[in-house]
């Protein structure tokens, strides 16, 4: 039996999607908050290694919050998860949005809307002499890109291909805007 409560949901959300649609605009999930590492060691940057179709690209370590969690708890459990150590958060560098319907990638996520929380990060070890625990589904490995080279990878977001270029400034922009 559905309860009072959930029918009203229903209700409201189908509202929301009829609105959505008569003005045009994909239906959108929640948005998603996700907290991601900016670790740099010796002039390099480490990134989760994907594969898909045209070949290899990265991101940064990190992934959804979950119901709960601090930001920072967030990020210290998906570290172990994708590089199978832990890391110690520091302050928050950057922060981007990736509303999917305005990228290359809509078709695929239309409905995404994520706000990435990026901070400066230090290993707790090496993660190239552990395995990841969790890894995501389209992990393949994790890889150390030079700062130097960034803009010749595809790395997402592809913004941090010029804020990092030099490792990270302190007094760059926080907010990045919505980017892929």
């Amino acid at each position: 039996m559905t309860s009072y409560a959930s029918h009203r949901e229903e209700k409201a959300a189908g509202e929301l999607d009829r609105m959505a649609s008569d003005v045009g605009l994909a239906a959108v999930k929640a948005i998603r908050n996700s907290a991601k590492a900016i670790i740099i060691d010796g002039g390099q940057l480490l990134a989760i290694k994907q594969y898909d179709v045209e070949g290899d690209w990265y991101t940064l370590p990190g992934g959804g919050q979950h119901p709960g969690e601090t930001l920072v708890e967030a990020l210290r459990r998906e570290c172990r998860e994708e590089l199978g150590v832990g890391v110690e958060v520091g302050p928050l560098r950057h922060i981007r949005e990736y509303i999917g319907a305005n990228h290359e990638f809509a078709v695929e996520d239309a409905d995404a809307h994520q706000v990435e929380f990026m901070f400066e990060c230090v290993l707790l070890a090496d993660p190239f002499t552990s395995e990841p625990i969790l890894p995501d589904e389209r992990q393949v490995g994790i890889a150390w890109l030079p700062l130097a080279d960034l803009a010749s990878y595809r790395l997402y977001p592809k913004e941090l291909r010029a804020v990092l270029a030099h490792g990270i400034d302190p007094d760059a922009r926080i907010y990045l805007g919505d980017t892929n």
